[in-house]
């Protein structure tokens, strides 16, 4: 039985302009035990489907399970197979850390937690702050409260959404060290970032979402070797011929260019020469998963979700 299994999902929004179809035919099923990685642009649908998983929104077709309980027909049960962390910071102003992590412990009906509480105040880099009020923390430090709260009652299945956004370098590094540890002794987890280097180390599988349906779901190092290829990182102070510029990823002054071969190689190097252009702190490397990812999303859509290979 999968962790958690999306059947057909569809949703459906009904605006001023019209109807607004965030999902489209979503079908994809994450195991026990899994790291999955659910990756796509901002109103590809990724919050949408969480949501409805969540139980804060409902589908307009199709069934969401978690650990078998239909998060519609059985949402208690659904939602104590779940800890999820929001996008959004959200905070009782009232209560401190601990005092909050005690609380969400009783949602669960979870008693005597001090001890599961204390790691997780460790682990998360809040143990000095389990006294402060929440008003008086940062939003980092808000952040690590929300993943504490998700973890709270130990739940099988843990969904990150967007979990890294704005946040330091230091609870990066500290969080993916403690969920991955969870992973291992067999938590579930299904994560959406926008930090595509995470995704690359972390996840076994990834699904793709365009425009609410699915443009590729494969493990990892599938998805990498299907984009195999090379980039070409230069510094380039200027601006690219067209033929170049049409294929480019230019930030600043930094200009990745995807090569095939040795040819293409010298033949991208010759054209900028040949524009007057003096290309800087030139490297060579494999495609990575951003790479894959803005190939598949600059791609026409699927024109039904059943056309997708699994």
């Amino acid at each position: 039985m999968p962790a958690v299994s999306f059947q057909s999902v569809t949703k459906t929004y009904n605006t001023p302009k019209g109807p607004f179809q965030a999902l489209d035919g979503v079908s994809l099923d994450i195991e026990e035990g899994e790291f999955f990685g659910l990756l796509g642009p901002n109103g590809a649908g990724k919050t949408t489907l969480i949501s409805i998983l969540a139980g804060l929104t409902r589908a307009t077709q199709g069934r969401v399970l978690a650990r078998g309980h239909d998060v519609r027909i059985d949402p208690a049960q659904a939602r104590r197979q779940l800890g999820i962390v929001p996008q959004e910071l959200v905070f009782d102003p009232f209560f401190n850390v601990r005092e909050t992590l005690r609380i969400q412990s009783g949602y669960f009906g979870v008693k005597n937690n001090d001890a599961w509480i204390d790691e997780l105040l460790e682990n998360l880099g809040l143990a000095d702050k389990a006294n402060a009020n929440m008003r008086q923390l940062s939003g980092g430090m808000k952040r690590r409260v929300l993943v504490a709260q998700a973890l709270v009652h130990k739940p099988p299945i843990i969904v990150l959404d967007e979990p890294t956004a704005g946040v330091d370098v230091e609870l990066r590094q500290s969080l993916w060290q403690f969920v991955a540890r969870l992973n291992r002794q067999g938590h579930t987890v299904l994560l959406t970032t926008h930090y595509l280097e995470e995704a690359e180390a972390l996840c076994r599988r990834i699904a793709m979402l365009k425009s609410g349906r699915i443009v590729a779901l494969d493990r990892t190092s599938e998805l990498l070797r299907k984009g195999s290829g090379s980039v070409l990182h230069l510094r380039l102070d200027g601006v690219l011929p067209p033929a170049l510029a049409a294929r480019a990823r230019v930030t600043g002054n930094m200009v990745q260019l995807p090569v095939r071969d040795a040819h293409d190689i010298e033949s991208s190097l010759a054209a900028l020469r040949a524009a007057g252009l003096q290309a800087q702190d030139v490297e060579i490397r494999r495609a990575d998963l951003e790479d894959v990812f803005l190939h598949l999303m600059a791609a026409p859509a699927p024109l039904a979700p059943e056309n997708i290979a699994v």
